[in-house]
This record gives C-alpha cells, sequence and structure tokens, in this order.
C-alpha cells in the first residue's frame, strides 16, 4: 500500500508586478499586470509504507512548496495528493496525528523555554497517553543522547542539540509518515551522522515512512532507497540511486596505479584524466568504452593495481542541476 500518492499536482502563485514610482503606483490602482509562477508542474510519484524516499532538486526546484502540499500547508492549484489516504488540506486531525514536519530553517520549540516544556505541551496537544509519553520520551532522549539537555532553554543549545530535540518533538506522538525538509542543514560532519544513524533506526524499528529533502549527498546515500528528483518545478527522475547513476552519466571511472611515478604514462586517449597523484591516475571514461580501455591499458603498462567505480552520486547530481 502507498503511504503517499501524487498524481499530476501543480502550484502556481500569482502576483501583481508594481511600477516604479509614485506615476506607477497610480497605475497600479487602475490596472495590474498579473504575472503566474508555476513553481510545481503536474508532478506524479508514490512512496510505499516504511520506505525512504530522497526529495531531491536545486534551490527554487519545488521540493519545499510539494512537502507543504502533502502535510496540508498549502492548498495545490490542482492535482492529486494522498497520505495515508487522506487529503493532506482537509487538515483531518486524524491525519495529522500521523505525520509530522521537520524543517531545518523552521523550529517548533519555544526558544525561552526548555525543550521538556515543549515535549509536555506537545504530548497535550496530540492526546499522547502518559505511559506512551514516557516510554517513547525514554527511547528518543537515549538515542539521540539528550538526556542531558532537555531541561536547558533551547536558546541555550548548540545548534546540533537543537536539531536533535527538534527530531523528539516530530516524533513524539509515533507518526507513520515523516517529512524532513533538509533536517541537517548547518550541523557539522558528527551531528549529521548522529541524526543519520537515528533516522535509521526509528525507519527499521517503526517502519516508518521517510520523504527526506537534502542538499547533503551523504544524508540521502546513506538513508535513502529511491529518489525522487525535480528541477524547475518537473519530475526529472524516479527510481533507484544506481538507476540514477547509470542514466545521467554517461562515464566510469577508470582508477590505475603503476608501480612508480616515473612509470605514469600519457592515457589521455582513454579518456579524460579525473584525478592524478603520485604513481595514481583516474579517467573518466564512456561506459562503453570501459573494457575495451581497461584491457588495452594492462596490457601495454606494468599496472599494479586497477578498479573501475561509479561517477559519485553528489557528481551526477550536479551535473544533472547544471544541465540548461
Amino acid at each position: 500500500m502507498a503511504a503517499i500518492e501524487v498524481r499530476d499536482l501543480r502550484k502556481v502563485y500569482t502576483s501583481v508586478k508594481k511600477q516604479p514610482g509614485v506615476v506607477g503606483a497610480l497605475k497600479g490602482l487602475f490596472s495590474r499586470e498579473v504575472t503566474e509562477v508555476e513553481a510545481v508542474k503536474g508532478i506524479s510519484f508514490e512512496v510505499a509504507e516504511g520506505e525512504v524516499v530522497g526529495f531531491l532538486g536545486p534551490n527554487g526546484a519545488g521540493k519545499t512548496t510539494t512537502l507543504k502540499m502533502l502535510t496540508g500547508i498549502m492548498v495545490p492549484t490542482s492535482g492529486v495528493a494522498k497520505v495515508l489516504g487522506y487529503t493532506p488540506f482537509d487538515r483531518r486531525s486524524e491525519m495529522l496525528r500521523q505525520i509530522a514536519l521537520v524543517m531545518g530553517n523552521r523550529q517548533q520549540l519555544w526558544w525561552d523555554l526548555p525543550a521538556w516544556d515543549s515535549f509536555v505541551v506537545l504530548r497535550e496537544l496530540y492526546d499522547v497517553p502518559k505511559a506512551d509519553f514516557d516510554r517513547r520520551v525514554e527511547f528518543l532522549l537515549e538515542s539521540l543522547q539528550l538526556k542531558d539537555k532537555v531541561h536547558t532553554q533551547v536558546r541555550k543549545l548548540s545548534l546540533g542539540e537543537r536539531m536533535k530535540c527538534e527530531m523528539v518533538a516530530a516524533l513524539l506522538h509515533g507518526p507513520r509518515v515523516l517529512f524532513l525538509d533538509e533536517p541537517t542543514i548547518g550541523l557539522d560532519v558528527v551531528s549529521q551522522k548522529r541524526i543519520r544513524d537515528f533516522l535509521k533506526e526509528v525507519n527499521l524499528k517503526e517502519r516508518c515512512t521517510i520523504v527526506l529533502t537534502s542538499h547533503y549527498m551523504q544524508d540521502v546515500q546513506e538513508l535513502c532507497e529511491r529518489v525522487v528528483v525535480i528541477d524547475h518545478g518537473a519530475l526529472v527522475f524516479e527510481g533507484s540511486l544506481g538507476a540514477l547513476t547509470e542514466g545521467y552519466s554517461e562515464t566510469r571511472r577508470l582508477r590505475l596505479t603503476f608501480e612508480e611515478s616515473s612509470a605514469v604514462p600519457d592515457l589521455t586517449a582513454y579518456g579524460e584524466v579525473a584525478e592524478t597523484g603520485e604513481n595514481t591516475v583516474v579517467l573518466a571514461v564512456p561506459r562503453r568504452d570501459i573494457a575495451r580501455a581497461t584491457g588495452e591499458i594492462l596490457q601495454a603498462h606494468r599496472v599494479v593495481d586497477v578498479s573501475v567505480e561509479d561517477v559519485s552520486v553528489e557528481e551526477v547530481v550536479r551535473d544533472l542541476f547544471s544541465r540548461p
């Protein structure tokens, strides 16, 4: 069963173009030039229950707008969206009790109160039984190593500690679907890793469906089984990370190690030199030529080690978004 269903979802923003100066302001009283911006252009996809899906795209691609429509914050211009069988923008309490949204640049905790006080308020809002609340908080605080931080004012916590507290707040009521919009933005690599490990645990133990947007490809590679890629509001890819690499990268990396630096030959006839070291060369070779190039190089030169690698997902995504 699909936890999330999206069919031909569109969002169009309208705005009035204002002319500069007093004369322009007076003209605007009688005639207005209305412009439309199509932020999301009829996208369709599904997310199965218990799946972790990366929702990727450059800045301004429509990712956050889509998440806001799926959580009921925004009403789409047209199309169909279903989350756990509900229409999100109906804002039915039955659905809201089963979903959560964490945005890396927004907070739901009260700034001047300890995080614990916010947790207690959220328990009342979601009507979580006291025994369930105690058990769940114990698990979440232990997993995120926050037991000694929850009674400190939120404004006195580090960014990483605040972000982990936001995770606890979002998961207190045991949501079946979790939307994460840049959850590790601005965090150091240690905090990023802890949050990724925590999300893996939540998904594994509770089969919580997770939709993740992130500009950190490490988040996507470690967490996501599948990715949905949009650009300029349109869907450009849906599938596994492996399929993304194969479909949008025309080359593979041939890493060669020679006996010594003086033995490194000129290999530009086989592909583009991507990296060089003291006695190593990494070539970007067209996929169709990789077997032939490897065989010819091994036969003609004294190679002590060779490996064939796919181009990194980060490079593929960067190249994909830079295309006109």
